[in-house]
């Protein structure tokens, strides 16, 4: 049982409570002049730190005074007059950005990995003969002017998405599904991508497009089938062209060469036969004039050259003399001759 009167008395205890009353008293009126030498230290500590900033190399900052526009901060390490009075907006100038449509990249990498998990109504658009098709595409951009990019429209990135999309949906909207899905879409990402800095350019937000590009195009998965069965007629009609016009290009050019050589050998063969022509008449208007001349010794002299000409082709040769009955055989010496030189 507890002693309640082994305590202190009243006289104590109430000298007691004076002593903790006047010692924290002292301690208060110690700790309040030193509240405005702290509060010194921490607004210069707290100033010094924030006066200074940092700027990437793919960075540029935008320095703003009491709110007002005053110079562009280069890479590196910058000073600005701390407490608010200056602010900094760090923009990447220096990279090119990218914005995903139908699809968003999950894990970047070597293998990089995609989802398109509720983003089918981003990635599907109606083509102009009203087949469905599932576009997925990417616009890449760079930042031209970063103090128009942060001030003059509130979210540039929502916009140029908003406006990429709705020139995607327009160019598609124009071109039916065989243009969408096979060869002209180099064409339509080159007229959305001029179409969209033109827009851009009329919000005047320092943005330059750096390409539109189309990642994958495909059809709907009920209709999937079908349209494969289709590119691959297609594909198989594109080849049988190919190997006609490579046909084509292999046989005409022959067939002309053949026909052109014919021709020049119709050609030399007329230049021949014209020449000859021209050589016979020439000789014979030669020998006309000659047998004018003298028209004995020309005739003697034409049939002797004749016999000269006609004799060596006969085996037998018999000569008739009006003057004897007989036949005179003429002995073939020349041919026994060429058959004794043998």
């Amino acid at each position: 049982m507890q002693d309640w009167q082994s305590g202190p008395s009243g006289d104590e205890l109430e000298k007691k409570i004076v002593e903790i009353r006047d010692h924290l008293k002292n301690k208060f009126n110690l700790q309040k002049g030193l509240i405005p030498v702290v509060i010194l230290i921490l607004l210069l500590v707290i100033g010094g730190y924030s006066s200074f900033y940092e700027v990437d190399t793919e960075e540029t900052g935008v320095v703003l005074r009491f709110g007002k526009f005053v110079s562009f901060a280069d890479p590196g390490l910058n000073f600005k007059i701390p407490f608010g009075v200056e602010q900094v907006y760090l923009v990447p100038t220096g990279r090119v950005l990218k914005e995903e449509f139908g699809y968003r990249t999950v894990i970047p990498g070597i293998r990089t990995t995609f989802s398109k998990r509720g983003l089918e109504e981003e990635s599907l658009t109606l083509t102009g003969d009203l087949n469905v098709s599932d576009v997925e595409w990417i616009v890449q951009f760079q930042v031209a002017d970063p103090f128009k990019y942060i001030f003059n429209i509130k979210d540039p990135v929502g916009a140029i998405r908003d406006i990429a999309e709705a020139m995607v949906r327009r160019a598609i909207g124009n071109a039916d599904v065989t243009q969408v899905l096979t060869t002209a879409r180099a064409t339509l990402a080159s007229e959305i991508e001029l179409n969209l800095q033109k827009t851009l350019n009329q919000y005047d937000i320092g943005v330059r497009i750096v390409t539109v590009k189309f990642q994958d195009v495909t059809p709907p998965d009920p209709v999937k089938d079908a349209f494969n069965e289709v590119n691959e007629a297609e594909q198989q009609k594109e080849s049988l062209i190919f190997q006609a016009r490579e046909q084509f290009n292999r046989e005409v050019p022959r067939a002309r060469g053949e026909a052109k050589r014919a021709l020049q050998e119709a050609e030399g063969y007329a230049v021949e036969r014209i020449n000859k022509a021209r050589g016979e008449t020439n000789r014979f208007l030669a020998l006309l004039t000659e047998y004018k001349k003298a028209p004995e010794v020309t005739r003697r002299r034409i049939h002797l050259e004749t016999l000269e000409e006609v004799l060596p082709r006969l085996e037998e040769t018999y000569i008739m003399d009006n003057k004897n009955i007989g036949v005179l055989p003429l002995l073939p010496l020349r041919k026994s001759l060429e058959g004794g030189a043998k």
